[in-house]
């Protein structure tokens, strides 16, 4: 008889699920609790993403050493009240710890806060090298806890926030510290802790990213539009659907999604009866009707346009052709890119670390697009890690790759795959 798997225990907070922190009095306890305590603070914060427009925080969870485990709706405070710059001058007294940071990052600094210094447990086990990087799958195989995620697609702009939820949100920051030291001791031993933290500053010291030129290009389902009429119609559309969507905070989505606008592009309606016979093969929503006559505007406003009006089918923005011409329209740069992903690949493997994190390949790719003045020259080496560096990749990143790269921006002939072999049938065998 096989002996069953001892079930992996369901985590809970230790103290019970706290409160939540909505008054300046509950808020102000909260901060000089903290303050009694010591070491890094656990921090997370959920958003409301697919159900708002903005990214905002709805609920923000601390926990410290010594300090407790504190629940705090930032609806009622907002950026700059008094409390919320307590609290930042609080945070900036010591390292926060956050998982997958660049996500929670955005929000909370939104609100006024910015940390000093960072640990990333996400990041940090990526670099470490371990296989699964979530928060439930590095609890349960590094501390033998099971975490529940059944809220965590929930719309935590909702008021009042259950209890169920709340008690999900505080286990996200139950055990980060003890996580954070477990990641941080299991770098230090692979000799990669200066990686790690040379990667956390560079997540705190980067700017925020510029505004997306032409943001409604990225509407999903453009690959089937071929026409730069039906282009109009998909800009005039996103337009009218962000401006509406901007203006409720409710997600785009909500209100049209991006499959409804692409039928509406590929075949555009005149009537409300169109409009409704267009969508229904696609699962026509009711509330994709609410705002019918804007919709039928949008159309009908791309449709008058001048040919001269009509948006580009490609822009001039600072982007690379699609990897998959580079091989038949670019050989000459898809030579040396294989070599180095090639390179790369072998390097990540060696050193138990995603190549994506080992260097950004949007980086790889220029630098294979567009060499460093040099690249084939005596100083080819320092010409390439300056153009590394330019591009923002971090020391410990050149470090590890930049000579590869030089070597691979000589190569003229594209690294041959081996063709895979046929398993063979049972006949065959």
């Amino acid at each position: 008889m096989e002996e069953q798997a001892t079930p992996i225990p369901l985590l809970a907070p230790s103290a019970g699920v706290p409160a939540l922190i909505d008054t300046d009095a509950a808020f102000a306890s909260a901060i000089e609790a903290l303050s009694k305590g010591t070491g890094p603070f656990a921090v997370d914060a959920e958003r409301a993403s697919g159900f708002r427009y903005s990214a905002r925080a709805y609920l923000i969870q601390i926990k410290r050493t010594g300090g407790g485990l504190h629940l705090i709706d930032p609806i009622p405070f907002g950026p700059g009240h008094s409390l919320m710059n307590s609290l930042n001058e609080l945070l900036q007294s010591d390292e926060v710890i956050l998982h997958a940071s660049t996500q929670d990052l955005p929000c909370l600094r939104e609100l006024g806060i910015n940390p000093k210094a960072l640990f990333d447990t996400e990041l940090g086990g990526r670099i470490a090298g371990l296989p699964r990087v979530g928060l439930g799958p590095l609890l349960e195989s590094l501390m033998g806890v099971s975490l529940a995620k059944e809220h965590s697609a929930a719309d935590w702009s909702t008021r009042p926030l259950p209890i169920e939820w709340l008690n999900y949100a505080a286990l996200d920051v139950e055990l980060l510290v003890e996580l954070r030291n477990i990641i941080d001791t299991i770098l230090i031993d692979s000799k990669k802790n200066l990686w790690a933290y040379e990667e956390f500053a560079s997540i705190l010291l980067a700017p925020a990213p510029a505004p997306r030129v032409d943001p409604w290009r990225r509407t999903s389902g453009m690959h089937k539009i071929k026409r730069r009429d039906q282009l109009a119609i998909i800009r005039e559309l996103w337009q009218s659907r962000d401006a509406i969507a901007q203006k409720s905070d409710i997600a785009g989505g909500k209100l049209l999604n991006d499959s409804a606008i692409v039928e509406l592009a590929l075949n555009p309606p005149k009537t409300k009866r169109e409009f409704e016979k267009t969508l229904r093969p696609i699962g026509l929503r009711a509330r994709w009707v609410e705002n019918v006559n804007i919709w039928l505007s949008a159309i009908n406003k791309a449709v008058e346009l001048s040919e001269n009006d009509w948006p580009a089918m490609r822009t001039n923005a600072d982007t690379l052709p699609p990897i998959k011409l580079w091989r038949d329209k670019f050989p000459e740069k898809f030579a040396p890119l294989s070599h180095a992903r090639a390179a790369i690949e072998k390097i990540a493997a060696d050193n138990s670390i995603p190549a994506e994190n080992l260097i950004t390949p949007e980086i790889v790719r220029r630098i294979c697009w567009s060499p460093p003045q040099g690249a084939t020259a005596v100083k080819s080496l320092e010409a390439v890690r300056n153009a590394l560096i330019s591009l923002g990749a971090r020391t410990w990143q050149v470090d590890l790759v930049a000579e590869s790269i030089t070597q691979s921006l000589l190569e003229t002939e594209p690294v041959e795959v081996p063709e895979s072999v046929p398993e063979s049938t049972p006949e065959e065998a």
